[in-house]
């Protein structure tokens, strides 16, 4: 049976972090890691005290994100990204997790956008972005996404291959362009999709913070999406 590490990257996030982890459903993963991205609220603590192993990182999503791998479990076969605010909604684990256990899938992500979104859970600028990127990437790399969603399972010794190189929220991103430069079987399926339990988006929170967000990820698209698998995938 593949063991199941979730990496929850969380930045301010004690409104939620708590309700999160007391979701998990622990007789199916390994464990869950919470990496604390610099908070300066309770999020470690209340994160800790409903079971999740709290680790620190430096702060940007991606650094985030690559410290969770590395500090991930050595048996666990698979790695889960989630957001620590509420929305991503976990009994679609499963659903994510199993094509790559039964050896059907490598790299599976979780579409908002093909499922059903509550009102007010994604902005219009995010499902535009969805569209706007899916399209960009299915014209550099011949695959079409349909939404660069946080909630997403991936074979490990897969990811470890990519060697990540965005730690900030270009992080998404590169993993998915990279799956596809190094031909790796691409599942995507719909999910459900809730409001955040509290806080505040650090990608759409204010004006700011989404156009710095979007440059970053167009930055990441430009330059590691124009890259081609057929001679040395990074």
């Amino acid at each position: 049976m593949a063991q199941i590490s979730i990496i929850i990257p969380a930045l301010n996030e004690a409104e939620s972090i708590g309700r999160v982890v007391a979701e998990m459903p622990w007789p199916l993963i390994a464990e869950c890691i919470v990496v604390d991205n610099g908070s300066t609220d309770a999020t470690a603590a209340l994160a800790e005290a409903h079971g999740a192993r709290v680790i620190q990182s430096p702060r940007g999503y991606g650094a985030a994100c690559f410290a969770g791998m590395q500090a991930a479990a050595p048996a666990s076969d698979i790695l889960v990204f989630m957001d620590g605010d509420g929305s991503d909604i976990i009994a679609n684990l499963p659903r994510l997790t199993e094509p790559i256990a039964r050896g059907d899938a490598d790299f599976v992500m979780g579409s908002r956008i093909r499922g059903r979104r509550e009102p007010g859970s994604m902005l219009p600028s995010q499902v535009f972005a969805a569209h706007l990127v899916g399209a960009l990437l299915r014209l550099f790399q011949g695959f079409r996404y349909t939404d660069m969603g946080p909630f997403r399972a991936i074979r490990r010794s897969c990811l470890e291959e990519f060697r990540m190189a965005e730690m900030t929220y270009g992080w998404s991103l590169e993993m998915q362009i990279k799956a596809v430069q190094h031909h790796l079987r691409i599942l995507e399926i719909p999910v459900n999709y809730r409001r955040r339990i509290g806080g505040t988006s650090k990608v759409a929170g204010d004006f700011r913070a989404s156009i710095k967000a979007g440059a970053r990820i167009l930055e990441v698209l430009f330059r590691v999406g124009r890259r081609q698998s057929s001679s040395n995938p990074q």
